[in-house]
């Protein structure tokens, strides 16, 4: 597993170095494969599984090697330790009562299967955090890059209304609203770069890496096909792995009752071996077993029914916020998806026809600087709503896909 990791990132980081590219598949892969938290939890299972191996292994007999009436030997009382001492050489072995062994591998089944679909919703989370980030993550840079293209755009605009100026066609407080519109975008681009740096290390460190390179996020936001997600909540909630944990906890809870009942029952020991004693070889033989006078593990199962009732409502309370979540998903999805499919592109066209009008009218004299950049101004702005709009309907619709318990 350690090799495999290793390998893992060593190809991502060998990818990126080749590249500079990372679309959002390769950043869930190196996040699954490579995420400190992906890796405590299989180590929590492989903690089980050794728990588990533990609890299947049969019990061990024990040697009992003995001698007794030993003393000292006098001057009137000479000792003969093989005509005088006591000497035992015997096996011992307990015998379980109440299928305890049996009980045992059932709690430990039961906790190991916990764990496994908590390692399931670590991988579910970790996704969701990588899709989450990267979708931020191409909407800043995607912002970022429309806001320097503007930038140049301007800086032709500057210059053209500088050549106006020196012919005297043009006043020269018309240039300074223009060289300003144009710093202002670009102190926007500057500001978008920040942002777009700041969110490229928080796709890294979602991953679960500690390097944060220079990368161009391939994955487009743009929507091409997009068929609309609709939710069954029954079919989630057996596909969540919070839910089939929770349930997994219930039979643990139960399993560690029997458990707790069965080690009520008293556990019985039998002995044979040899016996030497006043020089006569012998045979004996014996069986010994605990008497259950006041501890009948009764306040183990006390506290183990009480366990099962906690897991239950555990259970319930996760199904309830497992529905939530993916209702206020939903909601959310379904909202922006509308605005995303019914508002945003009428309003790029509107925004664009404005800017077009405005500059035709412009190069013609019917309309001032002012309406110019304004219209400008607008068209930018309704660009980069669309960008934004864009990736935070990716982002719903991604927490959709992550509440119905889809990783990819």
């Amino acid at each position: 597993m350690i090799f495999r990791t290793a390998v893992l990132i060593l190809t991502l980081i060998a990818a990126l170095g080749a590249q500079d590219k990372l679309s959002l598949p390769a950043a869930i892969e190196a996040a699954l494969g490579a995420h400190p938290d992906i890796a405590a939890a299989r180590a929590r299972v492989d903690y089980a599984r050794g728990t588990r191996r533990q609890a299947g292994l049969t019990l061990n007999p024990h040697l009992v090697l003995q001698a007794e009436n030993l003393r000292r030997s006098t001057t009137g009382n000479p000792f003969s330790y093989s005509q005088q001492a006591d000497t035992f050489a015997y096996i011992q072995q307990q015998f379980e009562a109440g299928g305890k062994r049996t009980r045992r591998v059932e709690a430990a089944d039961a906790a190991m299967a916990a764990l496994n679909h908590d390692l399931a919703m670590m991988r579910l989370d970790v996704a969701a955090r990588v899709k989450d980030a990267y979708w931020a993550a191409a909407g800043v840079q995607q912002a970022f890059e429309l806001l320097e293209t503007n930038q140049k755009t301007f800086q032709q605009i500057v210059e053209y209304h500088e050549i106006r100026v020196r012919e005297g066609a043009m006043a020269e407080s018309d240039l300074l609203r223009v060289r300003l519109e144009a710093d202002r975008i670009a102190l926007a681009a500057n500001q978008a770069r920040l942002d777009a740096q700041r969110a490229r290390i928080q796709l890294f460190r979602a991953m679960g890496q500690s390097t944060f390179p220079e990368v161009a996020l391939i994955t487009s936001i743009a929507l091409t096909d997009d068929p609309l997600i609709t939710p069954d909540i029954a079919t989630s909630l057996e596909r969540r792995p919070d839910v089939l944990a929770a349930r997994a906890n219930v039979e643990a809870a139960r399993a560690g009752l029997r458990l707790q009942r069965a080690n009520a029952r008293t556990d019985y020991s039998l002995l044979f071996g040899y016996k030497r004693t006043e020089g006569y070889n012998t045979v004996m033989g014996g069986v010994q077993w605990e008497l259950p006078w006041r501890n009948r593990n009764q306040g183990n199962i006390e506290s183990a029914s009480a366990s099962i009732h906690e897991a239950e409502a555990r259970l319930a309370a996760t199904e309830a916020t497992a529905r939530a979540e993916i209702e206020a998903a939903n909601s959310e999805y379904l909202i922006r998806r509308r605005q995303v499919h019914d508002f945003i592109d009428h309003f790029r066209q509107q925004a664009s026809d404005t800017s077009r009008i405005a500059q035709a009218a412009y190069r013609l004299g019917g309309a001032d600087l002012l309406r110019l950049l304004d219209a400008e101004r607008l068209r930018i702005e309704i660009e980069i709503l669309s960008v934004q709009s864009a990736a935070q309907y990716r982002q719903s619709k991604a927490a959709l896909e992550s509440a119905m318990g889809i990783i990819q």
